[in-house]
């Protein structure tokens, strides 16, 4: 018990030191501007796919499941706004941070360890690039910028998802859905939503680095990397919303 403490509380100072470091090489030159465009569209547009299902899917099922319970109290009407609300400020943000965990933290995960097992780090280092810099740096911004851009995706596919849900068993007009949904909402719900997902952003591609930056030697420990970036990433999505739910509590 106390050598698995020592463990997780070694574990958390490196990976600490790893993210000070990003702080200091962000804005250090050179920026390598075509690989921050390239990992954009690799864990932005390619991702596009898997989240338009998974947020099509989260609208028609929230809808379908909570219609019956809002019929019963005559409250059919509130229907668009509970939906809406609650896709935006909790099930979007923390589903498709999820999705991402398991897509993108263990690609990089899986990616730079296997970099660093065939010593291709390393060569870099010979060759005077600063891989810190290359793979890292470049790696978590995208994850930062892109994961609260796909949110974002996934809160409209989510709509539209709940629009056909309820005219499966009606029939709504889709400006007057609009309407009721825009009615519901207020600016304040959408602060506390966006500012959390560019922390399940950048944690998410931070966590899926340092797992395959310090990836040990042998093919085994880059199956471990991304297995323990996906897991630790999800981990901590989790914490994130109970700190700003938390927080979110006491001053919105």
């Amino acid at each position: 018990m106390i050598l698995t403490l020592k463990n997780t509380f070694t574990e958390i100072g490196n990976a600490t030191v790893f993210a000070k470091q990003f702080f200091k090489e962000v804005l250090v030159p050179p920026y390598e501007t075509k690989e921050f465009l390239k990992q954009c569209y690799v864990i932005g547009y390619k991702s596009l796919p898997l989240v338009a299902i998974t947020g099509f899917i989260m609208g028609l099922v929230l809808t379908l499941q909570s219609r019956p319970t809002l019929v019963k109290f005559g409250a059919e009407s509130w229907l668009p706004g509970m939906v809406a609300l609650s896709l935006i400020r909790e099930i979007a943000p923390v589903i498709t941070a999820l999705i991402c965990a398991g897509k993108i933290s263990s690609g990089i995960g899986a990616e730079l360890g296997s970099m660093k097992v065939t010593e291709q780090i390393d060569a870099m280092e010979v060759s005077a690039i600063n891989p810190y810099n290359y793979l890292v740096v470049t790696r978590i911004l995208a994850c930062t910028l892109m994961v609260p851009i796909l949110v974002f995706f996934a809160d409209a596919i989510g709509i539209i998802g709940g629009y056909v849900g309820i005219n499966i068993h009606g029939d709504v007009n889709f400006y007057r859905y609009l309407t009721q949904i825009l009615q519901s909402l207020e600016f304040l719900d959408l602060i506390p939503a966006t500012i959390k997902t560019f922390f399940f952003g950048f944690f998410i591609g931070m966590i899926g680095c340092y797992k395959g930056f310090n990836a040990s030697n042998g093919t085994e420990s880059v199956g471990k990397a991304a297995n323990s970036a996906v897991v630790t990433a999800s981990l901590t999505i989790f914490i994130i919303d109970m700190v700003a739910v938390q927080i979110t509590d006491l001053f919105f």
